[in-house]
């Protein structure tokens, strides 16, 4: 069962606006009240670090099992927090483009909730109703980032990309601690993003908050006999990312 996002729906409410309230023809007035930093974006390259505080949740599909069907009345994914750290390569294409390289860590963790049948329960009483799936991806970003016309410390941008990550908690065993069985993940992720931020020159750098969604292309699943795994199908992720990059 997939589950609908707001937030992406907003993202790119956002992103359009960004579009048409600050176009190419900016008047000249604007650019002649650039203030601190004022050669910053004419460098060829610079570097720069990232952190944020991200929401993720699998986007996934009900199994058609009948077997199933008859013990599981659904299965759901809700977002649950997770962190991201990263480090900056931005290359100058030109006045409006840049390219940019966020090799980085995010710790995300998906909430799973199951919706079992009511004759199910009393004869399993030690079946659970939620899953926590954790991960630690090893990113590699790259993407293009549209900077609209600046205006004295303030210039609004947008964001698109791809990435790839590799999920090093999936070489873990397939029990945790409590020997139970753990719901393991394919370790290789790709995903496409789009974004929208706004860049703040400060005095000495160059301040961004940044509002991202990446969207998982890869079907995630690893086929296990396990009743919590077998119950649903065609696993991806989605993640939401609020940032906070600074730039030197």
């Amino acid at each position: 069962m997939k589950v609908e996002s707001g937030k992406w729906k907003v993202l790119v409410l956002v992103c359009v606006s960004i579009a048409f309230h600050f176009p190419l023809s900016t008047s000249h007035s604007a650019s002649a009240q650039v203030g601190n930093l004022g050669k910053f974006d004419s460098r060829l390259l610079h570097y720069g670090i990232q952190v944020g505080y991200t929401q993720s949740m699998f986007d996934l599909e009900y199994s058609d099992e009948a077997a199933l069907r008859q013990t599981l009345q659904g299965v759901t994914s809700y977002y649950a927090a997770g962190f991201h750290i990263a480090v900056i390569g931005d290359l100058r294409l030109n006045d409006w483009f840049n390219l940019r390289l966020l090799p980085g860590v995010t710790l995300v963790t998906r909430e799973i909730t199951y919706s079992w049948e009511a004759g199910y329960l009393p004869t399993h009483p030690l079946t659970e109703r939620r899953r926590s799936v954790e991960s630690v991806y090893g990113d590699l970003p790259l993407e293009l980032k549209f900077r609209a016309k600046r205006y004295g410390n303030f210039r609004p941008y947008l964001t698109a990309g791809v990435s790839y990550g590799f999920d090093f908690a999936s070489l873990r065993e397939n029990k945790n601690q409590s020997d139970q069985s753990i719901i393991r993940l394919q370790p290789h992720d790709f995903r496409y993003s789009l974004g929208v931020g706004f860049d703040v020159f400060l005095r000495y750098v160059k301040f961004a908050i940044e509002f991202k969604m990446n969207l998982g292309l890869v079907d995630l699943k690893v086929e296990d006999p396990d009743i919590y795994i077998r119950s649903f199908n065609n696993v991806t992720t989605r993640t939401f990312m609020l940032s906070f990059t600074f730039e030197g």
